[in-house]
């Protein structure tokens, strides 16, 4: 099993970090979008502000230690970036305009567990259903399909918000509200925003390999942001024909597009790549619910949303789903590291009797 050697008190201040500030991304992004901001534009601009950001960095820490970049591996970091980032961030984006954000949050939590599903497809991952931590994996599986349904089929009592002074509550906020009301439309957003998550998760188990054959996490990350920028600019191009709506004026639309281009596409991407290289996605999947909690908490002050009945249970679906997922990976790890210190204290037995025969012969002789 590989090792990840980390300081303890670093890695939980990098996931709480990374975790708030994604919480944060999705307030900024959500209001932006509730006040008409373009998403393809959006998506752009982003991503042109994360790649005028990364570029010096990558410039000088990655030019002199990094391996050279060979036409497949750019061709590969370019397909990487098509699914993983353009394709997810844009679907994604359009779901967040259909639903909460603290239910976007909640569907995040299912990351995990479909790159644990794909990594079984691949078979880099077991799931052995007569054993205790398949039949955990197998629940945690189903624990989250069904908090997916829940929240997408069930509503239920809403629980208003205690906060009544919204920071960034306005008219064209609630109008967005009561057409986010449409049923379909609700749907609509939690399939839209599952999928994305789908190939989130795909990118992040494919990343793996992708970072043992090119190791640099900054040039790795930059590459992929500048492809993601150029794939974004012609998706843009292709879905928003008035080009009024790319002008972005001074307003929560310009701060959602220099805070995830920033924050997101630029610092963010490198702490994720850095925490799974040395901790493993198990540590970094395990804070996933902070998300939610730092979601709720903010949505709540700065937008005023009402979180309903079905997203709490929802929410906890996910999340019990994810942990029981989680729960079965370390008891497989447990059970194969016993199995392997047996097989270990087995060899060396046989060797010590081995030693004992030929000292007896060599007596004899």
């Amino acid at each position: 099993m590989p090792q990840y050697p980390m300081s303890n008190t670093t890695a939980y201040f990098l996931v709480v970090l990374i975790r708030f500030l994604y919480a944060i991304a999705q307030i900024v992004s959500k209001a932006a979008f509730n006040q008409g901001v373009s998403i393809p534009v959006f998506v752009f601009y982003r991503h042109l502000i994360g790649s005028i950001f990364l570029s010096p960095f990558a410039f000088v820490l990655g030019r002199k230690r990094s391996p050279q970049l060979s036409y497949k591996i750019a061709f590969k970091l370019f397909v990487h970036a098509l699914y993983g980032l353009s394709a997810s961030i844009n679907i994604f984006s359009l779901g967040l305009s259909y639903i909460s954000a603290a239910s976007s949050s909640a569907i995040c939590n299912m990351l995990p567990v479909m790159a644990f599903i794909l990594a079984v497809i691949f078979r880099m991952e077991s799931l052995k259903m007569k054993r205790l931590h398949g039949v955990l994996k197998a629940s945690g599986i189903m624990l989250c399909i069904s908090g997916v349904i829940i929240l997408a089929f069930y509503k239920g009592t809403v629980l208003d918000s205690i906060n009544h002074h919204h920071l960034l509550h306005n008219k064209k906020t609630i109008t967005t509200h009561a057409a986010n009301s449409s049923k379909m439309r609700w749907i609509l957003g939690i399939f839209l925003t599952t999928l994305s998550i789908f190939l989130c998760a795909l990118w992040t188990v494919l990343m793996g390999p992708m970072m043992e054959e090119y190791p640099s996490k900054i040039l790795t990350i930059t590459f992929q942001c500048i492809f993601t920028m150029i794939q974004s600019f012609f998706i843009a191009l292709a879905l928003e024909r008035d080009f009024s709506r790319w002008k972005l004026d001074f307003d929560i639309g310009l701060l959602a597009v220099v805070y995830s281009g920033i924050v997101l596409s630029g610092i963010t991407y490198y702490l994720l790549a850095w925490v799974i290289q040395k901790k493993g996605p198990v540590f970094l999947a395990m804070s996933m619910p902070l998300t939610l909690i730092f979601t709720i908490m903010l949505s709540s002050i700065i937008l005023g949303e009402a979180i309903t009945l079905g997203s709490v249970i929802g929410g906890i679906l996910m999340i019990g789903g994810l942990y029981n997922v989680l729960w079965g990976k370390r008891i497989e790890e447990t059970v194969e590291k016993d199995t392997i210190k047996e097989e270990n204290l087995d060899k060396e037995a046989n060797l010590e009797e081995k030693d004992k025969k030929l000292q007896t012969e060599n007596n004899h002789m």
